[in-house]
Order: C-alpha cells, then sequence, then structure tokens
C-alpha cells in the first residue's frame, strides 16, 4: 500500500507542473497586454521554461544519484514554490522572466526525479508504472486550462502562479512524509558540461529575439555574433563532455544506433509538439476571435485524447511493443497539424461556414490521442536502452526534448512577429512542424521493438 501513496506523492509534482504550464499557456494573450510588451519578448516567458529545464533534467537526474532522490525532489519542490511567488509579485515582463527562470530549475527536475522514484517502487512492472505514470501530465492540461481560464477572466493573470502555492505545500509536505531516504552513490556534477549546453541554446534562442527586434541591416550584427557564439558554447561542450570522467551527456553513448536515434526523435518530437502546444490558446483567440475561458476549454479535448490513448498504451504496452504506438500515435499528431493548418484557410476561400470551436476540437482531441499512444512508448523505449539508469536517461530524454520545445517556441515567435497575417503565420507553423514530425519516422525503426528483446539485440551490435 505505502508505495501507491508514493506514487501519489511524486504523481502531484508532475500535476503540478502541468496544471501551471497549461494555465500559463491560456494567461499568455493578457500578459502580452497587461506590459504593452512585443510578442517576441512576452515569448520568453514560455520559452525561459523549456530552455532552463533542458539544462537541469539530466542534472537532476544525475543530483538524485548523487545526494539521494527524496532530498532533491524536496529542494526542487520548494525551489519552484519560490519561483511562482516571485512570479505572482513580478511588476514588468523582464522580472517575471527572471522568475520564470527559478521556476523552472524546479519544474525541469521533477520528471527525472519522479520518475526514477516510481521506477524502484514497481520494479517488476517498470514498463506499465511509467505509462500509467505519463497520464498526469494530460489530467493536469484538462485541469489546467478550464480552471486558468477562470482564473485570469476572474482575479487577472497573476492568480494562475498565485494558485500553485497551495499545491507547492501540499507536494512538500506529502513527500516528507512518505518519501524514503535512498542510497546515494557519490561522486560530481557536471556543472561545466551544463553551463556550456545551456549558454549554447541561450546564445541561439537570444540571436532569433534579437533578429525579431532589429530594424535594419546594420542592426543584426548583435544576432550574427550571438549565433556564431552559439557555434562555440556547443563546440567546447563536445569538446568537454568527451574529456570529462562523469559529463551530463556520455557523448560515446550517444554515438550507438539506438541511443542517436531516440534523442534526434526526442528533439524533433519536441519541436513539433511541446512548443507549439503553448501557442494553441493565442490561435484560437487571434485566428478564431475566442474568449480567454473559451481557448482554455479548447485543450480539454486534447488532455482527454492523452489520458485515454495513454492508459490504453500503459496496458498493452508489453504485447503491443515500442514501435507501434509510435508510428501510429505520430502519425494521429501529423494528420491534427495538417488539419490545424489548414482549416482556417481553406474554410475561408470556400467560404464554409463552421463552427471553429467544432473543429478545434475534433483537432485537439486527434493530437490527444497521439501523443497519448507515443509518450508511453517513446518513454519506456528510452529506458529500455539502460534501465539501472532510470533518472540519468530520463533526464537525457527529457533535456533533448525540452530543447526541441525551446527552439519551436522561438522560431514560432519570431515567425508570427514578422507575418503580416497572424492566421497565414500559424499554416507556415503548423505545416512545417508536421513535416518535421514525418521525418522522425525512420528513427522509431532504430530504437528498441519491445520490452526485453532489444537488449540483445543493441548488445549484439554494439560488441560488433
Amino acid at each position: 500500500m505505502s508505495r501507491y501513496l508514493v506514487f501519489g506523492a511524486v504523481s502531484l509534482s508532475l500535476l503540478l507542473v502541468s496544471i501551471s504550464g497549461s494555465a500559463i499557456a491560456v494567461a499568455f494573450p493578457l500578459i502580452i497586454s497587461s506590459f504593452d510588451t512585443s510578442l517576441i519578448l512576452a515569448g520568453w516567458v514560455l520559452s525561459i521554461n523549456q530552455l532552463v529545464a533542458t539544462a537541469v533534467m539530466p542534472l537532476a537526474g544525475k543530483a538524485g544519484d548523487i545526494f539521494g532522490g527524496k532530498l532533491t525532489f524536496m529542494v526542487s519542490i520548494l525551489i519552484f514554490t519560490i519561483g511562482s511567488l516571485l512570479c505572482a509579485l513580478a511588476p514588468n515582463i523582464e522580472l517575471l522572466i527572471g522568475a520564470r527562470l527559478i521556476q523552472a530549475i524546479g519544474a525541469g527536475s521533477f520528471l527525472p526525479l519522479a520518475t526514477a522514484i516510481v521506477s524502484d517502487q514497481f520494479p517488476e512492472s517498470r514498463q506499465r508504472a511509467i505509462g500509467l505514470f505519463s497520464s498526469i501530465f494530460p489530467i493536469g492540461m484538462i485541469i489546467g486550462p478550464n480552471l486558468g481560464g477562470w482564473l485570469v477572466e476572474a482575479f487577472g493573470w497573476r492568480s494562475v502562479f498565485w494558485f500553485n502555492i497551495p499545491l507547492c505545500v501540499i507536494t512538500f509536505v506529502a513527500s516528507a512524509f512518505l518519501l524514503r531516504a535512498t542510497k546515494r552513490e557519490g561522486g560530481h556534477m557536471d556543472l561545466v558540461g551544463a553551463g556550456l549546453f545551456t549558454g549554447s541554446l541561450s546564445a541561439f534562442l537570444v540571436a532569433f529575439s534579437e533578429i525579431g527586434n532589429s530594424q535594419d541591416k546594420s542592426s543584426w550584427f548583435l544576432p550574427g555574433l550571438l549565433f556564431a557564439a552559439a557555434i562555440v558554447f556547443m563546440f567546447f561542450f563536445i569538446r568537454h563532455e568527451g574529456r570529462n570522467k562523469n559529463p551530463i551527456i556520455d557523448l560515446q553513448l550517444l554515438k550507438q544506433r539506438p541511443f542517436l536515434a531516440a534523442n534526434i526523435f526526442n528533439l524533433l518530437y519536441g519541436m513539433s509538439v511541446l512548443g507549439i502546444m503553448s501557442f494553441i490558446p493565442f490561435y484560437a483567440t487571434s485566428v478564431y476571435g475566442m474568449s480567454t475561458l473559451e481557448s482554455g476549454l479548447i485543450l480539454t479535448p486534447r488532455s482527454v485524447g492523452m489520458i485515454a490513448a495513454s492508459t490504453i498504451t500503459s496496458i498493452f504496452l508489453t504485447r503491443w511493443g515500442y514501435r507501434l504506438p509510435m508510428l501510429i500515435g505520430t502519425g494521429a499528431v501529423v494528420l491534427s497539424l495538417v488539419l490545424l493548418g489548414i482549416a482556417s484557410p481553406v474554410m475561408n476561400a470556400l467560404g464554409i461556414q463552421t463552427s471553429a470551436t467544432a473543429l478545434l476540437v475534433v483537432f485537439m482531441l486527434l493530437s490527444g490521442i497521439g501523443m497519448g499512444m507515443t509518450a508511453p512508448a517513446a518513454n519506456n523505449a528510452c529506458i529500455e536502452l539502460m534501465p539501472r539508469r532510470v533518472a540519468t536517461i530520463t533526464g537525457v530524454r527529457g533535456m533533448f526534448r525540452q530543447a526541441g520545445g525551446a527552439i519551436s517556441i522561438a522560431v514560432t515567435s519570431f515567425l508570427l512577429h514578422f507575418t503580416v497575417d497572424i492566421s497565414h503565420g500559424f499554416t507556415v507553423v503548423f505545416l512545417g512542424l508536421a513535416l518535421i514530425l514525418v521525418l522522425t519516422t525512420p528513427l522509431v525503426f532504430a530504437m528498441p521493438r519491445a520490452p526485453g528483446a532489444p537488449a540483445t539485440e543493441e548488445s549484439g551490435k554494439q560488441g560488433a
């Protein structure tokens, strides 16, 4: 019975992050108008979360191994609480972005630490437990947009951050009583590697932001310098990781075919799915003229689809294997992106008068079903490659997904900032992301096929 209580306690952390993230997406249009700022700058309220979580996830996984899962997990909750409080009090857009950075340090730590805790509690049914664990996110995605839409309309956008604090307290107290101190393995943190990787990604994303603020060709010097800095940081990151005995990313490991395929898949999946979903409420309000509350409700069908699909997939995952759910799920997400991209221009061209709400409900439901099928299979396929290092593998996987999401948010903000017709801008974004996701198909076949069997297959390849 105790392990089910532990499952519930760590699930609260994922529920907290999910509610917070989806509620902020609903509040995003009001944050822009409240501070009278540009879409490019306001986009950092979303992308800073992706960026920081990218660097934190692999570090959190390693920190759990070094300092113990319980201690690291509780410190993460405390950091997230402080960040939420500062977000609620932020007097300007710059300090809000800074507060979101602090909040993201805690949020980025939850997934690898919680996954490792659940894996330890359910060793004999890890695939099913982690698969069901994945369904926690869409539950929060149901609560977050609807609750967030109501909070924003009733109390303003700051209320979505105030709401986090009592949930944080409950999660902290439950974790303190239910989690057991775990064995510490020792070692050290690769802070230099994390700093170089974060520096490279930050320079790349800030360069896009600066291009958006550039008014003439002469002002493009700084973006060019930042792009060059991104390349330099990445060069030194690769060099450092190759020489470090305890790297944040084992580059030799990434060269192996299944690991390389899994992480490229996660990067492109993050670009195509995670980043753009932050813009769906903005898409609903700007293209279809929906209210803030309605734009939040639009996200509910996606979450319902994710819960149903991830639960069913988790139950039958050992029978279906990993590849079939990933292929079907990815195909469903591609179709939803294409439909989102062509719906508005096709309706306008043909003069079709159809309820925008009904269309978006169908598209979001389809997207949720696809994501719900893909997530449990992809998550377990990565862990299958190194089941004894769940936190580390989950952290690296999350890092690549978050990096993809951060890049997607920056590029989407950039494209929408320069487009004359916001509807056309979203069409370009949706269709472009659909194409990127199609390109992930060959990568699925390089990843583990099913529980158990791939371990011998890949070990044979590695020894060859």
